[in-house]
């Protein structure tokens, strides 16, 4: 079964997290509204099962929270690849939310990486930072071993251009985690 569970404690954040690579129920709080919307969007356009409990210095604003949580569903997805034999690894995915058009390009190669490319109008979408998103990318990116490239191709939305990133990097996931055939590493060294 192809699951993990992490929680991390910090003095900023208590953040657990539950997912199954393979489907199950969604159920995400983690006090930031439009936020707990992508993560949803994220859980169910990939096909995953996900819970998230994140309890943040909202007071302070939402950094912490959007970072934290990055990290444990990155290590969350870490553990449950497991050593990544037998996945497709690769995955990409075109979304276009109204105006605006997200890509997505992934190798879940161990080596982390993020190239983000997305301009946004406004500080805020609700009571979650804009630029939280890349803040949220890089930390889910380099914790779960993920080399990660997404950019907006055009929008003017901020709302439908975080949205459409989110769920391309959900379509993009869903390829790279699917099984391959042989049940081996795709890749010439033999293992990821």
């Amino acid at each position: 079964m192809r699951t993990a569970e992490i929680n991390r404690k910090t003095k900023e954040t208590d953040i657990s997290v539950k997912l199954n690579l393979d489907g199950g129920e969604v159920n995400i709080e983690t006090g930031i509204g439009f936020f707990d919307h992508m993560l949803t969007a994220l859980a169910v356009h990939g096909g995953f099962g996900l819970t998230v409990r994140a309890a943040g210095d909202l007071n302070v604003d939402g950094h912490h929270t959007a970072e934290d949580v990055g990290i444990t569903l990155g290590a969350a997805f870490a553990r449950a690849l497991g050593d990544k034999a037998g996945i497709m690894r690769y995955g990409s995915a075109y979304i276009p939310m109204d105006e605006a058009l997200g890509f997505c390009a992934l190798d879940i190669s161990s080596r982390p990486y993020l190239v983000f490319s997305a301009r946004f109008t406004n500080e805020r979408v609700g009571e979650f930072d804009t630029c939280l998103t890349e803040e949220f990318m890089r930390a889910f990116a380099f914790n779960a071993g993920i080399t990660l490239h997404l950019r907006c191709e055009y929008g003017g939305n901020d709302h439908h251009i975080i949205e459409a990133l989110f769920k391309a990097l959900a379509h993009a996931l869903k390829q790279a985690v699917r099984l391959n055939s042989d049940g081996g590493a795709l890749s010439t060294k033999g293992s990821l």
